[in-house]
């Protein structure tokens, strides 16, 4: 995370990725393919946070999705993250209901937190979400947690844009981002080494 917690990696390519759609728009599969590669580890990244082992699954039900209503889109690149993030997120919640997962109820409280500097501890775990560890950390936060912070920090989505793909109130998303980027914090920095070099995760409060 950047100062002022705005990701700092899907802007360095959103404006590559709004010329691309816009070609793409205009049918050119080769344009398709550009705005695919920037777009999907982001989106799968979030995916498996949201629904595992099925994320290429549920990606590719995504993609077919976006392929298709491509030409209705309206927007730049980084409208186009919030989009296909949105798309995503439906097939996600359509996969789930299919299986009979219900997503996990939690209290949010309505205040609004800023998320942390660029020296916090929280960045630590920022920089540990591209692993599949972290990735199941991040499926053990309640729901709202983790959406919040796949969406701000996998997909690279600003508070405002996150907080339209989820329907809620950008305060409420930087509040969830805020506590479960804490609660990410407090599981990786409890990891520990054994003897033999394996990773074992330590007791989390």
């Amino acid at each position: 995370m950047g100062q002022g917690g705005e990701p700092r990696r899907a802007h360095a390519y959103d404006g590559e990725l709004g010329a691309a759609v816009e070609r793409a728009q205009g049918g050119d599969e080769a344009a398709f393919a550009v705005a695919y590669r920037i777009v999907q580890p982001g989106l799968l990244g979030y995916l498996r946070g949201i629904v595992g082992d099925d994320a290429e699954d549920v990606a590719s039900d995504a993609w077919l999705e976006i392929a298709r209503d491509l030409g209705r889109f309206k927007g730049d690149g980084a409208g186009f993250r919030g989009w296909t993030a949105t798309i995503a997120r439906h097939r996600a919640l359509d996969h789930l209901r299919r299986l009979r997962v219900r997503p996990r109820a939690t209290t949010l409280e309505q205040d609004v937190l800023d998320l942390p500097g660029r020296h916090d501890t929280h960045d630590q775990a920022v920089e540990s979400l591209s692993t599949e560890r972290a990735l199941e950390l991040v499926r053990e936060l309640p729901r709202d947690q983790a959406e919040a912070v796949l969406l701000r920090v996998v997909v690279g989505l600003d508070g405002p844009a996150a907080a339209r793909v989820l329907g809620k109130r950008p305060g409420a998303v930087r509040t969830a981002a805020h506590r479960g980027l804490k609660r990410l914090a407090r599981r990786l920095g409890g990891e520990g080494v054994t003897d033999d070099g394996s990773r074992t995760l330590g007791e989390s409060t």
